[in-house]
């Protein structure tokens, strides 16, 4: 049964590959729905597996008005995994290794204005929300990122994190004065709430019934705050505005790319786009 490699492949990439839960279940839920389609058409025999069988179910998910992003991640998935079948001699064809992905529109990613960025931290806040917002802006940080931070990871005197982001690839970010004082307050919320709760936890951010701070809550937080300067923005917003404003203020593309722990500086070659769109748009804007 197909189904019995999927799930030696999930342990494959969460054991070998160290890929984040999030990532993982995307696999996994991609792969399940190719187990499902194919099941239904008769093909129990994951060796009959041929490129035209792939192929029906690429056009099914366009039927369903898939999106293009979606379709990509789902062949990406699909062929990541019958590769590995293929290596481990599992099957003797690879009937996944010519599919071709379809074109996707270049978007570029939402960043707001160093004076929009002003607004949102001069907006009246909790505590533990002044340390978050401030801590994503001084470190680019992605959101699973922050939520999983442990209190041994930061060090306020040195000024620095040390956080663990895609892949387990651990990283040291510095983090400003600002955002080195606001962590300092809520600390001593913190060591309140664990002396309340008697907790034995090691992670930063806890919420005010002690559980730990997930990526939904930072998501809500994050969300409501926009509001504030008319903008749907997300915790990643924060980390596009954070890479920008340092490759508009001089910063090395390959510092950056270090900064945000994108392994391939092509990734990171974005924001320069941005950059480039921005001053357009402002000296239009100026010279109408």
């Amino acid at each position: 049964m197909l189904i019995h490699y999927i799930s030696m492949y999930i342990e494959y990439l969460e054991v070998e590959r160290g890929l984040a839960l999030n990532t993982i279940m995307a696999y996994r839920s991609d792969l399940v729905s190719l187990s499902d389609f194919l099941w239904k058409q008769g093909i129990e025999d994951y060796t009959k597996i041929q490129r035209i069988h792939i192929n029906l179910y690429i056009k099914e998910l366009y039927d369903k008005k898939y999106t293009p992003r979606s379709i990509t991640r789902e062949i990406a998935s699909i062929k990541g995994f019958f590769k590995w079948l293929n290596i481990n001699n599992f099957i003797q064809h690879n009937p996944a290794l010519s599919i071709e992905q379809p074109k996707l529109p270049k978007r570029l990613p939402k960043v707001l204005s160093m004076k929009e960025i002003s607004e949102l931290l001069d907006v009246n806040m909790t505590i533990i929300d002044k340390a978050i917002l401030e801590l994503l802006y001084a470190s680019g940080l992605r959101v699973s990122e922050l939520s999983d931070i442990k209190i041994n990871n930061i060090d306020l005197n040195a000024r620095y994190i040390r956080c663990i982001g895609k892949g387990s690839k651990e990283r040291i970010v510095p983090i400003g004065k600002k955002a080195c004082n606001a962590i300092r307050k809520y600390l001593k919320e913190r060591e309140y709430i664990i002396k309340k709760y008697n907790l034995n936890t090691k992670f930063l951010f806890l919420k005010e019934n002690g559980k730990k701070l997930t990526r939904q809550d930072v998501y809500v937080f994050i969300r409501g705050l926009g509001r504030n300067i008319n903008k749907e923005i997300s915790p990643h917003t924060i980390r596009h505005s954070f890479a920008t404003h340092l490759l508009e203020n001089g910063a090395d593309l390959r510092v950056v790319q270090e900064l945000l722990g994108h392994s391939d500086v092509s990734t990171t070659q974005l924001y320069t786009h941005i950059s480039k769109k921005r001053l357009k748009d402002i000296y239009f804007s100026i010279n109408k």
